[in-house]
């Protein structure tokens, strides 16, 4: 069980919990970005419907385990935020670049590939979205996902080597706009409420599993929703949330799920990663900076992006937005953006070491979520709320005597 979970000890006790039926109806993965918390996740759905004996084994054929490793099983389902475009794009990189030298893992990268879409096409579910008023647009664009996925898929034998690349790059493309456009940052009440009407239809075969990712992230009216099912889940579905602030977990909430704790991997361990699943061995640094490099502006030039427009507050100078926007590629993916807002935030820092700078760091941080909501959640263009937090640090620079300090 678990030999895809590289270097983490939650693996084998997660192991022994389900080998001894002491696995409870509700869990909790708690750990940093990029522990493993995902891929343990899909593996604790796989090997809990497993038809084999002893269960769970990675090589296994039977017909469950071909579906929840495919990532295809009406079992699964998958809920919450995540940034899937990086990991999308690096496994389309190990992919085309493993068929161009028909390299021996090319079956691995393969996978590697159709689960890296599929972990975000599975959180479009049209059962969770039923009555967003997305539905039609969000069918539309997984059915033209699907359709290029399918001529990807095994058993089919792969196109030429242009023509799989063709195929990635669209396919890419495509999740990227999914992601960008309809994917909340927050999961909405009625798709909680639509998940737990699906989770007490009992299943013909096997267990049902409902991951939900970034779980911090839930509004509190989602909390207490979610919080009655799991103080009642049914006997057949495991619930399994995922998170990297399990401070911000509602303690009620915690009180009912069983806690499994990821620790931070070492640097050669997440360099033995990146080995395994990408196959790339020039690469020096951790998975999320090698996942950054995929990003189409360079995370240093983001940065420089955000010291510009934070020392124009702390002088007091306009600066040029709409050159700011450009040279970010209109923050497209989203990732971006909250690279730069985190920027701004890291350059604060030196403010915190008074009670009026605190302060004013504080202010400061809820003007950068506002900003981040107005172009995540209610689709104002980047330009015109980059203007408004402009405007807004600047009265709040004001009103501090300026109290921010160029940022080095």
């Amino acid at each position: 069980m678990f030999e895809n979970l590289v270097n983490q000890e939650a693996g084998k006790l997660l192991a022994a919990d389900i080998k001894y039926n002491r696995l409870p109806g509700a869990i909790l993965f708690a750990g940093p970005e990029a522990s493993g918390k995902l891929t343990a996740a899909l593996e604790t759905a796989r090997i809990l419907s497993c038809h084999e004996a002893p269960q769970g084994k990675w090589m296994c054929t039977c017909p469950s385990c071909l579906q929840h490793k495919a990532l295809v099983c009406s079992n699964l389902m998958v809920m919450g935020p995540r940034d899937c475009s990086l990991e999308i794009s690096a496994a389309a990189k190990t992919f085309t670049e493993a068929h161009f030298i028909n390299a021996k893992y090319i079956d691995a990268a393969r996978y590697l590939f159709l689960r890296s879409v599929r972990k975000l096409t599975l959180r479009f579910n049209g059962i969770l979205w039923e009555g967003d008023t997305n539905l039609n647009k969000i069918g539309s664009l997984i059915e033209e996902i699907n359709e290029s996925l399918e001529q990807l898929d095994f058993p089919r034998e792969l196109p030429d080597v242009s023509n799989v690349k063709k195929l990635c790059e669209e396919i890419t493309k495509q999740c990227m706009k999914l992601e960008d456009e309809y994917l909340y940052d927050s999961i909405p009440i009625n798709q909680v409420r639509n998940m737990e009407g699906w989770a007490h239809i009992k299943s013909e075969e096997g267990r049902k599993t409902v991951i939900i990712e970034n779980a911090d992230r839930m509004q509190t009216s989602v909390r207490n929703a979610l919080l009655k099912i799991l103080e009642e889940p049914p006997e057949d579905v495991v619930f399994i949330l995922l998170t990297s602030k399990r401070n911000a977990i509602m303690q009620t909430i915690l009180s009912r799920v069983r806690t499994y704790n990821f620790l931070e991997r070492t640097e050669d361990q997440q360099l033995e990663v990146i080995e395994r699943v990408f196959h790339n061995d020039d690469f020096k640094g951790n998975l999320h900076d090698y996942l950054l490099t995929y990003l189409p502006v360079t995370p240093s030039e983001i940065k420089a992006q955000a010291r510009i427009f934070y020392n124009s507050v702390s002088s007091r100078q306009i600066c040029n937005i709409e050159e700011i926007v450009k040279k970010c590629e209109k923050f497209y993916p989203r990732i971006e953006l909250r690279l730069f807002l985190l920027n701004i935030a890291n350059f604060m820092r030196p403010m915190l070491k008074t009670q009026a700078g605190s302060e004013a760091a504080a202010k400061a941080m809820e003007l950068l979520r506002n900003c981040s909501d107005n172009i995540t959640l209610y689709n104002q263009s980047p330009a015109s709320a980059l203007e408004i937090l402009l405007r807004d640090m600047f009265a709040l620079n004001n009103q501090f005597g300026g109290i921010f300090c160029a940022a080095m």
